[in-house]
């Protein structure tokens, strides 16, 4: 079969790989029916990702049809149609009985597929704990509406989740590519008072007036975030600010855009350090949460997909077969013709 494959630093290339097979009864095996290329397949390309293994098959966006299940595995059989998770997890350790399944103490735990274990920018793929990282796509909701459930929307329904937004809040959303647009959908949910969107590019913000994802767009090559913000706040801040950037200084501008005894929510994954300067924010009585999405709500988020209350497919800008996939890679890397997310298909 076709896969896209990690060689080395700089160096992803498109193989010929065999059609993986069951190891472990609990594993099912998934025929792609359409995956996606991710920030975080970027970031290992450049060598940020540490734990990713030269010779894996890259992906962990994707959606398909079971082939084939292990004889433990109860959830699903072939001929599902399913949503697969960005994360393995085992769902019985400490962890993951405490739904911080990204913190999974398998050896396969957390973000293993397209990382440590072979991914989904193939034709088929082998998913461990099957009934735990597979999900049933409903009648009705089509691949590319469920395409993302597994991994970015996954991590903005968790940050909206875990910021703690209460009716009546101010959000605060610094970032309105992919991740940060699933987030603004999400924290929607929580029925806030006002949320705010920031970003540079003009062409992402009109994207949110349009789909009427923000109460008020901010670019702050054009005015200064945190005094808006504070405008709009009687002075104080935002309630929950949720940094899904991971600009130069998007981490400060997120602690310093909050109100005292707010919430900073950092979701974004980052190429370099960031400093805590405490002597700065010191008094602010922030709370800080980070992550590592615990994508642990996959069933409820492709319920409300089917309800009409989460719709993806406006990120979707490209669409490519599998075999024009190194194309699709220098388009989405590059940010060429005004690309937001690629759809992939075997």
């Amino acid at each position: 079969m076709k896969a896209v494959v990690y060689k080395e630093k700089g160096v992803f290339s498109l193989e010929e790989r065999p059609r993986p097979s069951l190891r472990d009864p609990k594993d099912a095996i998934v025929k792609i029916t359409l995956c996606s290329i991710c920030s975080s397949d970027i970031h290992i390309k450049h060598g940020s990702v540490p734990r990713a293994v030269p010779g894996t098959i890259v992906g962990h966006e994707m959606v398909g049809e079971v082939v084939e299940t292990g004889p433990a595995v109860t959830k699903c059989r072939p001929g599902d149609r399913v949503a697969v998770n960005v994360e393995t997890f085992c769902g019985e350790c400490f962890f993951c009985q405490r739904g911080f399944v990204n913190n999974c103490t398998d050896e396969h735990g957390g973000w293993a597929l397209g990382c440590r274990i072979d991914g989904g920018q193939a034709e088929y793929v082998r998913v461990p704990f099957a009934d735990n990282g597979l999900n049933l796509i409903p009648e009705g909701v089509s691949d590319e509406q469920a395409l993302f459930t597994g991994d970015i929307l996954s991590t903005g329904y968790w940050a909206a989740q875990i910021s703690e937004i209460k009716k009546g809040d101010t959000v605060l959303v610094l970032g309105a590519g992919p991740t940060g647009l699933c987030t603004l959908m999400c924290a929607a949910l929580y029925e806030p008072g006002a949320i705010i969107c920031v970003d540079i590019s003009e062409e992402r913000l009109e994207l949110v007036r349009s789909r009427k994802l923000a109460d008020r767009v901010i670019n702050p090559l054009k005015e200064d975030t945190v005094e808006a913000v504070r405008a709009m706040t009687g002075g104080r801040g935002a309630d929950v600010v949720i940094e899904a950037a991971g600009g130069e200084d998007t981490f400060r501008m997120a602690w310093e855009a909050a109100r005292p005894n707010g919430t900073v929510c950092v979701v974004a994954m980052y190429e370099e350090a960031q400093q805590l300067p405490l002597p700065d924010m010191y008094g602010k009585n922030l709370t800080f949460k980070t992550g590592g999405v615990d994508a642990n709500a996959c069933d409820e988020i492709l319920r409300l997909i089917a309800e009409g209350r989460l719709d993806t497919t406006c990120l979707i800008t490209h669409r490519f077969t599998l075999d024009q996939v190194m194309e699709a890679y220098d388009i989405f890397e590059n940010k060429k013709g005004h690309v937001m997310k690629i759809a992939v298909k075997p």
